[in-house]
């Protein structure tokens, strides 16, 4: 071990899914070690003895500063920084179940995707109200990790872009830091609400695009249903106050044209098994892991009620998703739509 990898921070990474297992081997090799938690104790210990997360991120070989526990208050005992790594259904109870365990000087950063279910709120609303005050009285400094990235790919340490946002600028950079390496670049930002909008949006659009292609509708087809989805994010992040330029980013951008065009994306793989005639019911089991549009396309299109604009894209979705329409019948309202200006006049006002 280095002497820089020996000063490094401890971090705790909760969630040992792809993504989880993805960033702490991606934080080990940078920083010597990292320690993650999960609840599913054979997948625990199989990679505590053989090194390797079998369920997600089978045949892969994770460096030997990986530890694994099913123990939170041994993952949290002096950890410096904690990532959250966990679905967005189970974001609120994991916030819940680490609150009292977490170190007064630890910053939480997460790496999850969504809105909450059921509230629409975004992830940082909700930290905040969980998380509230450190036990010394300050304020507990947030982030989100966000952007382009396939978990198999971090794992096996191929190139990869991300960003930070945190209202906290020295705590972005810290979380950015344990993350930057050889062959993955970590940028920050201070427009969590933007950060958050992109990262859960860009996976309603996955189903559009996948949608098309199982249709076979062409590739003018997928570009023209990611760009018009970028004119849905844009038009959302400004009636909710968001910076566009984060959208035109990785947060943005690079996250819609990954998750839009990459076959190891769960939201386009449902798309394409919809489009293909598949059940959703079907196409889920088939996926075997979480589904994040599912849940978000009603999220998407409750911010979008609450501020009076149309996403066509995002709600043929969410037709679709609920069974309401079929992938044909939402094609034909989309090409059905008038004709008109590309973009309005007062989208960056």
């Amino acid at each position: 071990m280095t002497a820089a990898m020996a000063n490094a921070p401890s971090v705790a990474i909760l969630g040992a899914g792809s993504w989880g297992t993805a960033l702490a081997a991606l934080i080990a090799r940078h920083c010597g070690r990292a320690v993650l938690w999960g609840r599913d104790a054979d997948v625990i210990a199989a990679i505590n003895s053989r090194h390797e997360n079998p369920r997600y991120l089978p045949g892969i070989a994770l460096p030997d500063g990986v530890r694994a526990t099913t123990d939170i208050t041994e993952v949290l005992h002096d950890a410096d920084l904690v990532l959250v790594v966990v679905p967005s259904h189970a974001f609120a109870d994991t916030l819940h179940m680490l609150a009292p365990h977490r170190p007064a000087h630890a910053g939480v950063a997460w790496a999850t995707k969504g809105f909450e279910p059921g509230s629409g709120r975004f992830l940082h609303e909700v930290a905040g109200d969980i998380l509230e005050h450190g036990r010394s009285g300050g304020a507990v400094p947030l982030a989100v990790v966000t952007g382009p990235s396939f978990a198999k790919e971090v794992a096996i340490g191929l190139p990869t872009a991300l960003t930070v946002h945190s209202d906290n600028a020295a705590f972005a950079q810290s979380v950015a830091d344990v993350l930057h390496g050889p062959a993955f670049r970590a940028y920050t930002g201070h427009d969590m609400l933007g950060a958050e909008l992109g990262g859960a949006m860009k996976n309603v659009l996955a189903v559009a695009t996948g949608v098309a292609d199982g249709m076979q509708l062409g590739l003018n087809a997928r570009a023209g249903l990611i760009t018009r989805g970028l004119n849905e994010m844009l038009r959302l992040s400004a009636a909710i106050g968001a910076q566009p330029e984060t959208l035109m980013g990785l947060a943005g951008l690079g996250d819609l044209v990954l998750t839009c065009t990459g076959d190891l994306s769960r939201n386009r793989r449902l798309g394409l098994a919809l489009g293909r005639g598949q059940s959703l019911q079907d196409a889920v089991r088939e996926i075997g892991q979480v589904v994040e549009s599912v849940q978000t396309a009603d999220e998407v299109m409750r911010q979008a009620e609450k501020h009076g604009i149309e996403l066509p894209i995002s709600s043929a979705v969410r037709a679709v998703l609920h069974g309401e329409i079929t992938p044909a019948d939402g094609l034909r309202q989309l090409l059905a739509r008038e004709q008109k200006a590309e973009y309005p006049e007062t989208l960056f006002r």
